[in-house]
């Protein structure tokens, strides 16, 4: 039987992969104690990004399309995603085989964006639309996860309706996989969120950096 990552519920994450919420993790509540303070240049494009996301919902709730290109592409560009060491790939395919004894099933799904280093996975990015709330994206960025390669022990997520950004920790170090979950940041209304998504973008390429290294 092949499903859909789209149609996958929390519910089904945990009964189908033994996926577990960790409150235990503290990721999210201390990765931006030393996160460093944006240069100029980027508080001026996190300013025109706010600008132009503005500008383009005034008449109706932008399409999953335009949150990628107004709001994905530049915060992947501030962060220095488009520059080595790393790697921007768009709708990659992906898939899941669970099998027990009585039966079978694959979950299938394409990433809207990933950020690699050579084969190693640095960020999951799910993009939807405006007039959906940020959380609708959350089992699938799981489900995409879940589908990192074996040799990983964590990876990264950030899901986004153009409004707002929270971001996911997956972890598969455990016998039973585990994920931790940020905040919501608010992108308009809020300057000091804003500048948090960013340096957390940039926290997480660091940390993966570091790791590696």
């Amino acid at each position: 039987m092949i499903t859909n990552a789209s149609s996958l519920t929390l519910s089904n994450l945990r009964q189908t992969f033994g996926l577990r919420l960790d409150t235990s993790d503290r990721f999210f509540d201390e990765w931006l104690n030393n996160a460093p303070t944006l240069t100029e240049a980027e508080l001026q494009g996190l300013d025109r990004l706010t600008r132009n996301y503005t500008y383009l919902s005034q008449e109706e709730p932008p399409l999953e399309e335009i949150v990628k290109l107004v709001v994905v592409s530049p915060l992947l560009d501030l962060a220095g995603f488009y520059q080595s060491p790393f790697l921007v790939k768009a709708e990659v395919s992906t898939s899941i085989e669970v099998a027990d004894e009585a039966n079978a099933m694959v979950v299938q799904g394409r990433i809207d964006i990933l950020v690699i280093q050579d084969s190693f996975w640095i960020l999951v990015i799910e993009s939807k639309p405006a007039k959906l709330d940020v959380t609708a994206g959350i089992p699938q960025a799981l489900t995409y996860l879940l589908s990192a390669p074996n040799l990983q022990s964590s990876c990264y997520g950030m899901v986004t309706n153009g409004r707002e950004v929270l971001f996911l920790k997956c972890d598969h170090r455990q016998d039973v996989p585990q994920y931790t979950r940020s905040g919501t940041y608010r992108l308009l209304e809020n300057t000091a969120e804003r500048i948090q998504v960013l340096q957390g973008l940039k926290q997480i390429g660091a940390y993966i950096g570091d790791l590696r290294s």
